[in-house]
This record gives structure tokens, C-alpha cells and sequence, in this order.
């Protein structure tokens, strides 16, 4: 997930139209406060996050704050199904992990592991890059047309159709770096910059941080302007004295987003074999800014990811592993459900466009950055590709929606299940140069190697 630097993504005016689509999601009834907007003139949400729904206006900006309020205090009827509080998650999992004993680690093999996981992260992050934001028949379009479909290496601009390329312009500026004939190590992303702040929280905190801690790491080392969506309203909210959890709810219609999930990685990351406490560890973190689905999306990574981390699983026990620690009941819960069986009812290699079609149809009406639609997409790609590492960050691209997070989150746990670099194709890692860009301090250019090494060092 990334997006543009706007100054348009915390101003309540366009917030208001986010949140009447999650309200009607929530199956709050919003339509009073839909008919007083729109009759005020104000606008629907915009399909991209970070677009402007329309010119600033002072009347209109002090209404939206009155009914993104309003809107705050409608009952949810998903409420009783979609627990807050980690004691009532726990209590609405019936299959949630029982504690036990690990078997020793064998640190060598887990380094060699974890080097896998962050170098099939980035891969699977800068494959995603050049079409985020693009709608799945481009993505499709931009594939066939340079012999790349189904998607099977790096997307390029070499013989794309020049009428295509205006059409459907590669995703901002640093997508360029994000061409097979450009790429020159993992450029900048913020679905890598997260997974370093998670390091560095435990490398200064320990396992035993509070989300007071995750929020001062981002109030010292996070730079605003790479934050998006959810992220960047919490910080707002940070800077205006709001304190978690109130930091995720208040006028925050993209606490249901996948910004958290991609914050998830370095908690299964550090406890292999143990998804619990990598659920734990993730809600923690994922509360500062996200609520109900979008923080079990961060629930669901952290402990699939423990479980490809600890060896010994497939990955279709990674994906039980991570839906075990989902309230059984919750929107996630069943979208990942779907994902998995949809793919399941189509398993051929070349049935997987048609996977996608069921996948669009029944979460079409979700933003393209919601967890839902990527829940459901990322557990049919991972379910579909069966444990193949390119196939897994390929599929999880291909299905449109938050592409590079998607890839991302695909590649870090096929990684880890193929349980070495040296096991990921060089077509994908060779380009990558062991070198990763950030705007993290003390990390850029750091190289994935160092990353398993200092990962190690905080494992629980």
C-alpha cells in the first residue's frame, strides 16, 4: 500500500465520504447523514485514497466534522461478532493456538529462513509496484500485451503499446524503478519501511512493548509524509493528543484497511512456530490505527508468517495457522474462507483468472486498499500457488487491488517456506542487489542478509 503525498487525506471533508462507505459496510444505518451531506453539497468518496472530493470549503468542512461524529455513534450490529479487546478476540476464536512447548531452534537454519522471508518480501513488493492503483483489466492489458500473462516475471515497458501506456501510466514516480529493465535494488516502499520500524521496536522495547511505544518509534523515526490512509490519520490524531485506541476510531474511516497487515511480517518473523504470540505482538501494534477487521488482517499475517517461520508446515497449514487467531465470525474470517475456497474449487494453473473474477464480484464494492478484498485475494493466491514461490507473489499481483502489498505479504511467507535464498529464482533476487532503499534512519541500503541477522536477534 502507498500512495501520494496529499495534504487531502486528513481533511474531514473527504474523510466523510470514506467513512459512509464503511458505515454501510459495518451495516450501520448512515442514510440520514448520506442525505444531509450530498444535500449540502458535498461528495461521495473518492475511489482512490488521497483524491480531493472536491474544492476546500469552511461551511462544508465544519459539517463533515459534525457527522464524521455522528456517524462515530451509530451502533454497529458487527460488533458482537467483531470483538475490540484482545481477551474477547481470543474468546471468539474457538481454534486459537493452545500454548506449548517449542522444540529447540536451530538459529542457523531459522537465519538462513529469515533471509529468505525479507528478500521474497521485497521481491513480491517491487513486482506489485508499477501497477498498484490499476484497475485488473489494465493490469491484464498491460501483461498480455508484453507477452507477460500469465504473470510470470517482472512487469516492463519494453513493447508496451504506446496508446496502452497513456491509457494506464505506470503507478508514480519511483514505479519506473519497479520495471524489470530499471530495477536497481528494492527502491522505497512503505510496505518494507514498516516491517524496519517493527525491528527497531523490538530491538529498543523488547516483546513486552505497549502501543504507546509503537507510537512514539513512529513520532521519532516514521516521516509523516510516508504515511497513507489509516497510518496518517492515527498520526494526525497523535499530533492533535488523541491516545490509543482512540488514535485508530477518531475520524478514521481506513481503520479497516490493509495498513496494518503489512506492518505484521517481523512478528511471525520472531516467534517461528509460535503464531499467538506473533497475533499478540501484531494487535499491539496494529491497534495505534486500525480497528475489527483491519487489525485481525495484521492477526492473520503475524501468525501464518510464525508458522511458515517455525518449519515443519505447508502452506495451507500457514493459512489455518493465521485463521485460527480470526474471530470465526468476523468479515476477515470469511473472506479468507472464500479466498481459499474459491481457489480450491478452480486449482489448474490457468484457472486462476477466473479464481480472481468470483474474488472481484463478491468484494468489488470494497475499496482497492480495504483488507477484505486483499485478505481474500492474498489467501486464494497463497492456497492456489501451493507453497511455489514465484507462482505466490505472481498470483497475489495478478489479482488487481493493493498489488504490491499483496505481493509483498506472499513473498515474505513463500520465502520463508522455501527456506533459503538460494531456493528463490535469481530472475528475482539478482536485480534486488541485497540492497534496500529507506527513509528509516540507520536502514537504507541495508541488505537483506544484515535484516535476517538483526531479526535473529530479537527472536522470542
Amino acid at each position: 500500500m502507498s500512495g501520494e503525498l496529499r495534504l487531502t487525506w486528513v481533511r474531514p471533508e473527504d474523510l466523510l465520504g470514506h467513512e459512509l462507505r464503511q458505515a454501510a459496510q459495518d451495516g450501520r444505518d448512515a442514510s440520514a447523514v448520506e442525505r444531509r451531506w450530498l444535500a449540502a453539497g458535498g461528495r461521495p468518496a473518492p475511489e482512490r485514497a488521497g483524491a480531493s472530493a472536491g474544492p476546500q470549503d469552511p461551511a462544508l468542512r465544519r459539517l463533515a466534522e459534525r457527522l464524521l461524529d455522528e456517524l462515530a455513534w451509530l451502533p454497529t450490529p458487527s460488533a458482537d461478532r467483531e470483538p475490540a479487546g484482545l481477551a474477547a478476540i481470543r474468546a471468539a476464536c474457538p481454534d486459537w493456538p493452545a500454548p506449548g512447548a517449542r522444540p529447540p531452534l536451530d538459529r542457523v537454519a531459522l537465519e538462513t529462513r529469515l533471509h529468505a522471508g525479507w528478500l521474497g518480501r521485497a521481491v513480491g513488493c517491487v513486482l506489485g509496484k508499477p501497477v498498484e492503483k490499476l484497475p485488473l483489466a489494465a493490469i491484464r492489458a498491460i501483461g498480455r500485451a508484453t507477452g507477460n500473462w500469465p504473470l510470470d516475471t517482472w512487469f516492463t515497458a519494453r513493447g508496451l503499446p504506446a496508446e496502452l501506456a497513456a491509457a494506464h501510466p505506470w503507478n508514480r514516480r519511483s514505479a519506473a524503478n519497479s520495471l524489470a529493465e530499471n530495477i536497481d535494488g528494492a527502491p522505497e516502499d512503505d510496505d518494507l519501511n514498516y516491517p524496519l520500524l517493527g525491528l527497531l521496536l523490538l530491538h529498543r522495547h523488547g516483546h513486552g512493548f505497549d502501543t504507546a511505544d509503537v507510537a512514539g518509534l513512529w513520532l521519532d523515526e516514521l516521516p509523516a509524509g510516508r504515511t497513507f490512509t489509516a497510518e496518517r490519520v492515527a498520526y494526525r490524531n497523535l499530533l492533535a493528543g488523541w491516545e490509543p485506541p482512540a488514535t485508530a476510531t477518531h475520524h478514521n474511516p481506513f481503520r479497516e484497511w490493509i495498513g496494518a497487515l503489512i506492518r505484521a511480517d517481523v512478528y511471525g518473523y520472531t516467534h517461528p512456530g509460535d503464531p499467538a504470540g506473533a497475533a499478540e505482538l501484531a494487535y499491539r501494534d496494529a491497534v495505534l490505527s486500525h480497528s475489527a477487521n483491519g487489525v485481525y488482517g495484521a492477526m492473520f499475517a503475524a501468525a501464518a508468517i510464525a508458522a511458515a517461520a517455525g518449519g515443519g508446515v505447508d502452506v495451507h497449514g500457514c493459512l489455518r495457522a493465521g485463521l485460527a487467531v480470526v474471530p470465526a465470525e468476523s468479515r476477515l474470517a470469511e473472506a479468507v474462507r472464500f479466498g481459499v475456497a474459491t481457489a480450491r474449487e478452480l486449482p489448474a494453473a490457468a484457472d486462476f483468472d477466473a479464481v480472481v473474477d468470483r474474488l472481484h464480484a463478491r468484494y468489488g464494492d470494497h475499496h482497492w486498499v480495504h483488507v477484505l478484498p486483499n485478505a481474500a485475494l492474498l489467501a486464494a493466491a497463497l492456497t492456489h500457488a501451493d507453497g511455489d514461490f514465484t507462482a505466490s507473489v505472481c498470483r497475489a499481483v495478478s489479482g488487481g487491488w493493493d498489488t504490491d502489498s499483496n505481493g509483498a505479504t506472499a513473498g515474505s511467507l513463500a520465502g520463508l517456506l522455501a527456506g533459503a535464498p538460494e531456493a528463490l529464482p535469481a530472475r528475482w533476487t539478482a536485480p534486488l542487489k541485497n540492497r534496500l532503499a529507506t527513509s528509516i534512519a540507520g536502514f537504507d541500503g541495508i541488505g537483506f542478509d544484515e535484516l535476517a541477522a538483526l531479526t535473529l536477534e530479537v527472536v522470542a
